[in-house]
């Protein structure tokens, strides 16, 4: 039987992020995804392929996570882009009660093209992080947690410092592109609370990214569930998205997305 892993996110419309990203995610991880909607994401394509957030009532997220939870043998769950404070609320007690382990908690407070919610970044510090087995900003996101400006690794180091003494066990803060301090190379820092290990890819120069944080998030969900260690989940993780920001196609005129499958070798399956 595979391990079952439930995401807790928003939907994607142009399908490259959220918890589609997730499924193709756990499927390439062979993991079994369950889901259970904060928001749909949409994009206007007569407006710049700007989005636009419709939230999913908090009732109906409670109706979804009482579906998902009949299953009382989940073996980890991801939490991306939540919205509101309400649903911030409602998870932080669904997952105290139902004593969850493996929680990644991927603190999504904005869209790539739109506008941040770092206004949630309080809750999610108080609320979700002391819960959290793994938590996984970008550089954006862990300068609104930590309140610190980021531009070096030791800046990063500090923030991840600041971010673990909210009871989160395992800190990974993304760097990616957006640290230059080296255009060879992408850089990402996982903490435990007492060493830092430094993951470094050659820097891939494309656009075709959209979707890199949410996949890798998910693929770190999916290594916890196999029985990874939450180190050995972040390398592993970070090789499968390097490949698929490698393999990244254009989706549209307006964005580009990563290949999920890139790391298996997916579009060598079925073939004619």
């Amino acid at each position: 039987m595979p391990k079952k892993v439930l995401t807790i996110a928003g939907s994607d419309a142009s399908g490259g992020a959220g918890q589609l990203a997730d499924l193709k995610v756990f499927e390439e991880f062979g993991v079994y995804g369950l889901v259970a909607l904060t928001c749909i994401v949409t994009m206007d394509p007569n407006n710049n392929f700007t989005p636009h957030i419709s939230e999913i009532d908090t009732s109906l997220l409670e109706k979804q996570c009482a579906t998902a939870f009949a299953d009382e043998d989940l073996s980890a769950i991801k939490t991306g882009m939540l919205v509101s404070k309400e649903k911030i609320n409602f998870i932080s007690k669904l997952l105290t009660e139902k004593k969850q382990k493996n929680i990644v908690i991927d603190p999504v407070m904005v869209c790539k093209q739109g506008d941040g919610q770092f206004e949630l970044a309080k809750e999610i510090k108080e609320k979700l992080l002391p819960l959290a087995t793994i938590t996984t900003p970008n550089l954006l996101e862990a300068e609104a947690l930590a309140n610190i400006k980021i531009q070096t690794l030791d800046d990063m180091k500090q923030a991840a410092k600041i971010i673990h003494k909210t009871g989160c066990k395992n800190v990974v803060i993304k760097g990616g592109h957006r640290l230059n301090i080296n255009d060879d190379f992408a850089y990402d820092l996982f903490f435990d609370g007492n060493e830092f290990e430094i993951l470094e890819k050659t820097k891939i120069k494309s656009n075709y990214n959209h979707g890199a944080g949410c996949s890798f998030a998910a693929a770190i969900t999916s290594a916890l569930a196999l029985g990874y260690t939450p180190k050995e989940a972040t390398i592993l993780a970070k090789d499968f998205v390097h490949a698929a920001i490698k393999h990244g196609f254009k989706a549209n005129k307006y964005t580009g997305h990563v290949l999920h499958g890139a790391y298996n070798n997916s579009t060598s399956r079925f073939v004619k």
